[in-house]
């Protein structure tokens, strides 16, 4: 007699779906854990607990009249988030989550938000409530918001909890995604629950969660990333996640492995920074409570260029602990695709390819056949799977890029989100172009604003449209710059430098921003950075920065996970905000 393998999975057709089934036919199974600092596991939800504490929000939330509308989810990490984002999904809420303000600046972002999202409903804890209240009482954005604690069993409903008696359908908004890169102008992408569940199917396809599985994840849950990878594939997998704060990562490095050793981890993502981090803690012997990392099989790199060189360093730093040079999965995703675009599957090493520095510069992708002073490396981003397709198109003429050049990255597919919420125009412009003269595509196609090629089937991401730099006809782009500023000197750390240009009316002037810590400044101070950077962008990048500004380590504006954030940056540089440790920039 044989015995039936374990059920991986049943479709559902939206992510309460599956948590009603696993609520009422798993009670007991753990779904989340979360660490405190990073290592103790503080709290924990079952199935049966989440699926209850969900619903208890959701009458709360009917009772508010809230159904069919919006509400701002503003979380600290933790299990409250869990429970509220599958409250509303029960109550068929659109959540928009945010992140706590830490800045007033950051008060002033959480405003425009609520506004643009038509509500004044904003979901929180008693303790943000009151971190609020003391540090920004007098800001004018808070007036007129309604802070609701979802934590205080005196707002929450207090009968017998019951499942909604209809649950969401799955062409309902489940979500409002404001991107970390929106500013003065936030907009809302309408993530609906079909587009959830075809995303998280095709993540499956390409990094099969087993039966076994467990994701580890540190990402801010508020973020695209973090919410997939730490709430909602590892629900519709039926596998535990445990979740730590970004800070305690960041904070401490090795934590995350710590944790993906200790439980066993077969899942995480990050962007490339992070593995960089974890290379430079094992270099200062910061790694000595990592165990065996041989059950992680999907380690998923994106959220910025993948760079080939921390590719190799994290591999060979940790093999010896057992890590898979094949669970190395560079990916491409944006939150208007939900998230994940395309992937590199778990049974293949990342793709490299080695270009000619003065071709890519040009918009060709021209391989050389090895390793040069000239050539840089471009790593692959995988393919898409399922109904995803992915084009290279020419942003002016619409027209496909032949191939061996560089274009726009277009995607069709159902992953890609409904359009901006309350903007049609800028939803039609975006999540609706069509290729000129090509009758065989019809589908619309989700216009991403990067740029890339495909090679041999892969994706190839070489930067963001409004980033790019050109100078005298040719393309240079930020993270290779930001890359040739970080190791112009040691002891600076990974994500150290912003590289964006400004037009003064008569050209475009290239400006570099390095944070630095106190150990850099007092050995060469402010100037000798300075002149270290500027040196080594121009033998490096063939461009020579107009202005280089040194600021102290913590100033340059990043996201909580701890990506550059170029056009904030910019931004108070235009502003004058920036306190710089050298009077002035030097004129090249």
């Amino acid at each position: 007699m044989t015995t039936a393998p374990p059920v991986r999975h049943v479709d559902f057709r939206t992510l309460p779906d599956a948590l009603w089934h696993r609520g009422e036919r798993q009670p007991d199974r753990t779904a989340y854990v979360f660490l405190k600092d990073g290592e103790d596991a503080t709290e924990s939800l079952t199935y049966g607990e989440l699926h209850e504490a969900a619903c208890r929000r959701a009458t709360t939330l009917s009772a508010a009249g809230l159904t069919g509308r919006n509400a701002v989810l503003m979380y600290p990490s933790g299990l409250e988030f869990v429970r509220t984002l599958l409250g509303c999904m029960y109550g068929r809420v659109a959540g928009a989550p945010v992140q706590p303000p830490r800045r007033r600046a950051e008060v002033e972002r959480l405003r425009r938000i609520a506004d643009d999202a038509g509500t004044s409903t904003v979901l929180t804890t008693t303790d943000v409530i009151r971190d609020l209240r003391e540090r920004f009482a007098d800001l004018p954005a808070l007036d007129g918001l309604d802070l609701v604690a979802t934590d205080d069993p005196g707002a929450l409903h207090t009968g017998d909890p019951s499942t909604p008696e209809r649950l969401p359908d799955p062409q309902d908004i489940a979500l409002l995604q404001y991107t970390s890169g929106s500013t003065g102008h936030p907009k809302g992408v309408m993530v609906s629950h079909a587009n959830f569940l075809a995303n998280v199917v095709e993540t499956d396809e390409l990094w099969p969660c087993e039966p076994r599985g467990t994701v580890v994840n540190w990402l801010p849950l508020f973020h695209d990333m973090g919410m997939l990878f730490g709430v909602v594939l590892p629900l519709w997998a039926g596998i535990p996640s445990y979740l730590m704060a970004p800070e305690s990562f960041i904070r401490r490095p090795a934590r995350w492995l710590e944790a993906l050793s200790r439980f066993g981890g077969t899942h995480s993502a990050a962007p490339s920074f992070a593995y960089e981090l974890c290379v430079r803690a094992a270099e200062s012997g910061m790694t000595a409570g990592v165990g065996d990392l041989s059950s992680w099989r999907v380690a998923v790199n994106g959220a910025e260029p993948v760079r080939w060189s921390v590719v190799r360093a994290f591999t060979d730093t940790f093999a010896p602990h057992g890590f898979d040079p094949m669970a190395m999965c560079p990916a491409y995703g944006l939150a208007e695709n939900t998230l994940k675009a395309t992937g590199t599957r778990a049974d293949r090493e990342p793709m490299v390819l080695w270009l000619s520095a003065e071709a890519l510069r040009e918009g060709r992708a021209q391989p050389v056949g090895e390793r040069t002073d000239s050539a840089v490396p471009a790593v692959g981003s995988g393919r898409d799977v399922a109904g995803t397709h992915v084009r290279i198109v020419d942003p002016v003429t619409r027209q496909p890029c032949t191939p061996g050049h560089v274009g726009e990255i277009w995607i069709s597919g159902p992953c890609v989100a409904d359009g901006y919420w309350g903007r049609p125009a800028a939803s039609e412009d975006t999540f609706r172009a069509r290729v000129a003269d090509d009758p065989d595509d019809a589908a619309p196609h989700l216009r991403t604003g990067d740029l890339g090629f495909l090679y041999d089937g892969d994706l190839y991401v070489t930067g963001r449209m409004k980033d790019v730099i050109i100078r005298r006809g040719r393309n240079h782009y930020p993270q290779d710059i930001e890359l040739s500023a970080e190791r112009a000197v040691p002891g600076l750390q990974p994500n150290c430098a912003a590289a964006f240009s400004l037009d003064d009316g008569e050209r475009e002037r290239l400006v570099v921003v390095v944070e630095a810590g106190g150990r850099v400044l007092a050995a060469l101070g402010a100037d000798g950075l300075c002149e270290r950077v500027r040196e080594a962008v121009r033998a490096e990048q063939r461009i020579t920065p107009d202005d280089i500004v040194v600021v102290r380590r913590g100033k340059l504006p990043k996201t909580s996970s701890g990506k550059v954030q170029r056009r904030a940056c910019r931004s108070l540089y235009q502003d004058g905000e920036l306190t710089r440790l050298v009077p002035s920039g030097r004129e090249a």
